[in-house]
């Protein structure tokens, strides 16, 4: 990997060689800007304001806007002899827990690589003193043109670097939350909780940027002179205006994709107020499947008896005809008397 920055990393009066490389890259998909009518390309072209001509590379510098409009040039050489200690060096001024660190500091990350044989000893001691301590290192560093802040930690048998925004470049999140009162109910708090389980966790290594890939196979197609795929049509989305019947068809769904039975609502059962809810409906059940029964009993004697026989645990299948006939015929009468 090349270089983008050496330097060396200040560890009290450890001094560590080292080169800084990227730790990621882009597989974004980049367009090129063109004129719709006759497909040429358009490009940008460098003018000098005061001679009025394209200029080359070669002769461009940097310059600062003073308040007044005029420039102030500034060369490579006033930045590389800047009177600061990281100019050259990453200067480790803390070590503290990882947990410390607020994500939305995090910016681009970085490979240190040792510079050469003299670096691997210290390189190494750094790396397992961070393993051994369970913490990150905070320094400070100059990059194009301007300091910075950077977390060190390991990964692998490497070190790595990412820069930190400064705590005052974090804005803080005022209005961002919704400013009206809102109540959530424990049902609701359990179905959710049900549909974070059954999505459970993901291999990051599973996940692929799906967009890239439309757009190649839009780019394959158009260059094989085939028409481009069509999107699928989106679902009618409309507004939720039940919150609980869309978190159960959300874990129901959810289940379904992982291969489960549809039936199972694990989701509802699990709620024990919903549970206590669901009760009742299943005694009042029961109690029309026993009036039914006995209505049935009436007409089917024979049947009637079995049934009969069987919830209230007196007799057997064994138990004589002629007595279970008197029997039914003794309920039967008292089911009449009832209504009155």
């Amino acid at each position: 990997m090349r270089s983008i920055w050496n330097g060396a990393i200040s560890f009290g009066l450890v001094s560590i060689p080292i080169k800084l490389v990227n730790a990621t890259e882009s597989h974004s998909i980049s367009f090129r800007q063109i004129h719709t009518e006759d497909g040429g390309r358009i490009r940008y072209r460098k003018f000098c304001e005061l001679e009025d001509r394209e200029v080359t590379q070669g002769e461009i510098g940097k310059g600062y806007e003073d308040a007044d409009g005029s420039i102030i040039p500034i060369t490579d050489e006033d930045l590389s002899s800047l009177p600061i200690p990281t100019a050259k060096t990453i200067e480790i001024v803390a070590f503290v827990p990882a947990d410390r660190i607020d994500p939305l500091q995090m910016d681009a990350a970085y490979y240190l690589q040792a510079s050469g044989a003299p670096a691997a000893k210290p390189y190494t001691l750094l790396r397992e003193a961070l393993k051994r301590s369970n913490k990150v290192a905070i320094a400070k560093f100059a990059l194009r043109g301007r300091e910075r802040l950077g977390m060190l930690r390991v990964v692998g048998e490497a070190i790595a670097m990412h820069g930190l925004l400064w705590p005052d470049e974090v804005r803080a999140p005022e209005g961002v939350a919704p400013d009206t009162n809102v109540t959530v109910r424990d049902q609701e708090l359990d179905l959710a909780d049900a549909l974070m389980d059954t999505l459970g966790e993901v291999d990051l290594e599973d996940l692929h940027d799906e967009y890239r890939e439309a757009v190649e196979e839009v780019i394959a197609a158009k260059a094989a002179g085939e028409a481009p795929p069509q999107a699928p049509e989106p679902a009618a989305g409309g507004k939720v205006l039940d919150l609980m019947a869309a978190l159960e068809n959300s874990v129901r769904a959810a289940r379904e994709s992982r291969g489960e039975e549809a039936g199972e609502h694990a989701e509802v059962k699990s709620l024990p107020q919903r549970k206590t809810t669901r009760a009742a409906p299943k005694q009042t059940g029961g109690k029309k499947s026993a009036s039914t029964a006995k209505k049935t009993a009436a007409k089917k004697t024979t049947a009637s008896a079995k049934k009969s026989t069987a919830k209230s645990g007196q007799g057997t299948k064994k138990t004589a005809s002629k007595s279970t006939a008197k029997k039914t015929t003794a309920k039967k009468s008292t089911s009449r008397k009832r209504p009155a």
